[in-house]
């Protein structure tokens, strides 16, 4: 297991003269390394700055206050050789970053609004039996989350959690947890989630090596987290949350009387409904008016979503993007490596399949484009905030480097002697617990780690184990400064003190338990 090994120490930067340079040498350095993750903690939890903002600001008063001068942080007005180092690190991240996110949220959404997810579940349920369904409900939450983001994946499949809890009478945590395990797994370990690309974009590791470890890290993490939950589950009872039934009947009577009311106005107009949020005339489906063959709109509105179908589409691009990491390794150059590799680019893996689900769940189903269009473009909305956070961590990467900074915290750790991995895991657990957010704790902790693996010669999956770290700390002890601690609690009904008891502790077996995997990988890769 490499420790953290500083590289060979460069001339110092050219800097031409910082603005607020207090102190200079190391000491100088790390007090100005230590200050700025302070007052980046002050201003996300004191002052409820927005975390982009935040980051921003910190990464200009560190670069400042190390040194560095207005040309080096800004560039100049006129076109010059001079590179922003703000320009530099936010288009380095984001030019990787930003399509993948883009793709699978789209992806996700797809999925999403076409019914895979009840249609999974249901199978799995169904597969699994009444004893069994905390099971289902896991692996509901493992398949299902890994391309859509986490809350979304609660708030499509929680009223059947409601459901399988009224039916057997027992406590809903013993369905919500496996669920929120399966969905937390993947949010943390797995692409396309931001956590993972954003560290696999600024450790520069092929995604398929993330997938991987992503798989053999997470699986192990989830059984235990599993684990927990069949244990608090038995002990912890909490009774399904009435007013969130009773809102979940009401939309389905709602849309079984819509839905009735179309049925009836497509037999007496010739226009039909869609499932999903779509609506199209007749003439909008390929060969609707003509064929005799044609569904009617009861077929378009009742068509479930097959479960091959679901498996098909999640599957793809994961399987693509392995198969071209491994080309590398095991085939000579040659033409049938280059095809593997150009499918199995996370580009291009992630644009056949979101190709494939327009069509499979879409187009064939009876979506008109404009639908496909419209659930497209409405899923974007929330991933600005995500792109923009990940953008301005690729600033705070890019100042620590420039500055010197990364230099001499790297010097510290060395002496230290921790293993890079233990030290990568305690940075993202300090800043998950101080600050709440998991995509922040890591695009800061990557900040500050990657500089310390220059120039020690580690392989991608050794990186990739370093990722899982990280990403692995940054899910820990979920507590009341978490966006998610509020969603589990109010969506399932559980009380603040049991959610600590129960959402939170599972959390933290699923942090701790995933860093044990990557920490004794990492001593023999």
């Amino acid at each position: 297991m490499p420790l953290a090994a500083a590289p060979p120490a460069p001339e110092t930067p050219p800097h031409t003269g910082g603005l607020l340079l207090l102190l200079d040498g190391t000491a100088g350095l790390l007090t100005v390394a230590a200050l700025g993750i302070v007052l980046l903690l002050v201003l996300i939890i004191k002052v409820r700055l927005q975390p982009f903002v935040a980051l921003l600001a910190v990464s200009i008063a560190v670069g400042l206050s190390a040194g560095l001068s207005v040309t080096e942080l800004f560039g100049t007005v006129q076109r010059s050789t001079s590179v922003s180092m703000i320009e530099s690190g936010m288009g380095g991240i984001l030019g990787h970053v930003a399509i993948i996110i883009g793709l699978g949220t789209m992806l996700g959404s797809i999925l999403e609004v076409s019914g895979g997810a009840e249609a999974l579940s249901t199978r799995l349920l169904n597969l699994f039996g009444e004893k069994r369904a905390p099971l289902a409900m896991g692996l509901t939450g493992l398949i299902f989350g890994i391309p859509v983001f986490f809350d979304v994946g609660i708030f499509v499949l929680a009223p059947i959690v409601y459901a399988a809890a009224k039916r057997s009478g027992k406590s809903i945590i013993l369905y919500a947890m496996p669920l929120l395990a399966g969905l937390s797994m993947t949010h943390a370990f797995l692409p396309p989630h931001p956590g993972p690309v954003a560290a696999a974009g600024l450790f520069k590791v092929d995604l398929g090596w993330v997938i991987l470890m992503g798989i053999i890290v997470g699986i192990p993490a989830v059984l235990a987290a599993w684990a927990y939950a069949a244990w608090i589950g038995k002990r912890l009872f909490v009774p399904v949350p009435q007013d969130m039934v009773e809102a979940a009947e009401e939309a389905k009577a709602a849309v079984a009387e819509e839905r009735a009311a179309r049925r009836a106005a497509a037999r007496s107009t010739g226009t039909t409904e869609i499932t999903g949020t779509a609506r199209t005339d007749l003439a909008d489906i390929p060969d609707a008016p003509d064929a005799p063959a044609t569904p009617s709109a009861e077929d378009y509105a009742e068509q479930p979503v097959p479960l091959g179908t679901v498996f098909l589409i999640i599957g793809t691009p994961l399987l693509l993007i392995l198969a071209a990491t491994f080309s590398s390794i095991a085939l000579d150059p040659s033409t049938l490596r280059s095809v593997i590799e150009f499918f199995g680019h996370p580009f291009v893996a992630l644009t056949i399949a979101l190709l494939m689900a327009y069509y499979l769940l879409g187009i064939r189903r009876g979506w008109s484009r404009k639908s496909l269009e419209t659930v497209s473009t409405s899923s974007l909305k929330p991933v600005g905030n995500i792109l923009l956070v990940v953008g301005a961590g690729g600033i705070f990467g890019a100042v620590l480097k420039g500055s010197g900074i990364a230099d001499a915290l790297a010097d510290t750790f060395n002496d230290v002697g921790l293993p890079v991995v233990v030290l990568a895991y305690l940075i993202s657990v300090v800043l998950r617990v101080a600050q709440g957010s998991a995509t922040v704790a890591i695009v800061t902790t990557a900040g500050i780690v990657v500089p310390l693996v220059e120039g020690q010669d580690l392989s991608q999956a050794h990186l990739a184990l370093i990722i899982m770290a990280i990403s692995a700390g940054s899910i820990f002890a979920s507590h009341v400064n978490d966006g998610g601690f509020w969603i589990v609690a109010k969506y399932f009904g559980i009380s603040e003190r049991d959610t600590l008891k129960s959402w939170t502790v599972l959390e933290s077996v699923l942090s701790v338990a995933g860093f044990a995997m990557a920490a004794v990988l990492s001593v023999f890769i």
